[in-house]
């Protein structure tokens, strides 16, 4: 069984059906520290919060010490390059409560210039997922414990996962 509905002999994603607003963790995080949250929304059932950089390390361990919530486990952290943006850069955290059972996804906004806070005092785990978003990436996670390239040599130039970063590498030309 499907989750896909038929249209016109293809597959169409069903309508978002989730209110981001009516998510326990949003109307909780909005209560306690409404500061933190620039924006919520859904997409395909899964909710998130963008949250203001500088604001990312309380609102994670706010998150993961809440009884209601208990987001006790980080199962990713990855970047997406937007070039064309002021702050080309989304840090996209992947959230699981394990007790709880349920997800959450939040993102913080930063430009090629700035840094974010790095998340390891709250989540152990974000150590070698930072590292992996600075070495392809070229994003700065401040006050990480080792910040240093973790895929590639360090001799490595550029950083592989931005969008201008060219198809066949530095140096190279293809016709």
């Amino acid at each position: 069984m499907t989750n896909y509905v038929p249209f016109r002999g293809k597959y169409a994603p069903p309508p978002d059906s989730v209110d981001p607003e009516q998510n326990v963790a949003v109307q909780k995080l909005r209560a306690a520290m409404p500061d933190v949250i620039e924006d919520v929304s859904s997409f395909r059932d899964q909710v998130s919060i963008r949250i203001f950089k500088d604001r990312i390390v309380d609102a994670c361990f706010f998150l993961r010490d809440t009884p209601e919530l208990e987001f006790d486990f980080l199962t990713d952290l990855t970047a997406v390059d937007y070039p064309a943006r002021p702050k080309r850069f989304d840090v996209v955290y992947h959230l699981y409560s394990m007790t709880r059972n349920h997800r959450l996804r939040l993102k913080a906004a930063v430009a090629e210039d700035e840094t974010i806070p790095t998340v390891v005092p709250v989540w152990k785990a974000a150590n070698w997922e930072e590292r992996e978003a600075f070495d392809m990436f070229g994003i700065i996670f401040a006050g990480h414990p080792d910040l240093r390239r973790i895929l590639l040599p360090e001799d490595w130039e550029g950083f592989p996962l931005r969008k201008d970063y060219p198809l066949a590498g530095y140096g190279t030309y293809t016709s």
